[in-house]
């Protein structure tokens, strides 16, 4: 017997941030709070723009610059002010962060063989392990469809959150090699209803001029 959902799904539109300069360098950022560079500005008026047309009734953001800045100016295009979500921070990196992926490696060999192995557990030296970061990430991503059963809402944030929730919503183990694209300001639509999640889209960047980066660890 097939079950049919008792309500409308609920629609949430993920935006990674624009692009920052630490991007084009692949320098780990973390929770530092780089703004956007030019082009990162105008990939988020970009995303604006796309949405217009999609039904939004809310907006939330990450509250670190890049991710705020981009939420500004999508909530600019739709006429709604984005709420703050902390909780949908980039993850810690700690001793990482500031560094390039290089530096990273050479600087902290063991500790990078286990990042780059995606070592669950691993907190680096004053950072957040990817466990501790699921599940503030995902609590949030509840909270946020709960409150907004069967609408549609965007959400700004992060690449190595995006990384999160499309391992959560495919129900895939947070140690496996990563097999989808996060580029900056990819717009990326997800479903809840009656708990059950689902992606509809992943990565579009048809609003976007050709070349958002996706300069992230696989």
């Amino acid at each position: 017997m097939v079950e049919i959902p008792t309500r409308q799904p609920t629609r949430i539109c993920l935006v990674r941030h624009g692009e920052t300069e630490w991007n084009a360098e692949r320098r780990i950022q973390g929770q530092i709070d780089i703004g956007l560079n030019e082009t990162g500005q105008q990939q988020a008026a970009a995303a604006g723009r796309w949405l217009r047309g999609a039904g939004i009734v809310a907006l939330y953001s990450s509250d670190l610059k890049r991710a705020w800045t981009t939420a500004l100016a999508i909530g600019q295009a739709l006429g709604l002010q984005p709420v703050a979500a902390p909780e949908l921070r980039e993850r810690r990196y700690g001793v990482f962060e500031g560094l390039t992926y290089a530096e990273a490696e050479h600087k902290y060999p063991d500790g990078y063989a286990a990042f780059e192995g995606r070592n669950a557990d691993y907190a680096f030296e004053n950072g957040e392990s990817l466990k501790t970061m699921f599940e503030r990430v995902t609590g949030k991503l509840k909270e946020i469809a709960a409150a907004h059963a069967g609408q549609n809402v965007v959400v700004v944030l992060h690449g190595g959150v995006l990384d999160i929730v499309n391992r959560f919503v495919r129900g895939n183990p947070l140690e496996m090699p990563r097999d989808f694209l996060i580029p900056n300001a990819g717009i990326n639509w997800i479903n809840e209803v009656d708990g059950a999640w689902h992606i509809e889209s992943w990565a579009e960047t048809g609003h976007l001029a050709p070349g958002a980066l996706d300069e992230l660890p696989s």
